[in-house]
């Protein structure tokens, strides 16, 4: 049996980070100094699209693109910019968001809703063809 269940290290992030609500992270969409980084899986970005002008970041990859000390950082991560995460449904953003915070990153958030909220919404989104 598993000491610690996703479900739990869920919680203990969200209780540490910044959540926005769709309307929210809606607000904040036409912000040059915030920028969007969309954790999911390629397939996924390929089959329902992205909020417009996000950065794909798999999720696989997350710290060590964040790391400046890391062979693959990318730039764009120590760009100063507010970071809004997202994933599918939350969860993934949740755990990135509480990570990277744990890194040292300070102006991170995620959107609690994910995609599905987003898209649910109505909010703008983007192909990806």
């Amino acid at each position: 049996m598993l000491k610690v269940t996703h479900r739990d290290l869920i919680d203990r992030a969200l209780a540490e980070i910044e959540t926005l609500d769709i309307e929210q992270a809606e607000a904040l969409l036409e912000d040059e100094n915030t920028l969007f980084v969309d954790l999911r899986d390629p397939r996924e970005l390929q089959r329902e699209g992205k909020i417009p002008n996000a950065f794909h970041a798999p999720r696989g990859m997350l710290e060590f693109w964040v790391d400046p000390s890391s062979p693959y950082h990318k730039e764009v991560f120590a760009s100063g910019k507010k970071l809004v995460f997202y994933c599918q449904s939350g969860w993934r953003s949740a755990l990135s968001t509480k990570t990277v915070q744990d890194m040292g990153l300070e102006n991170v958030c995620h959107i609690g809703e994910g995609y599905r909220g987003w898209k649910d919404s109505g909010a703008a989104t983007e192909d990806l063809s």
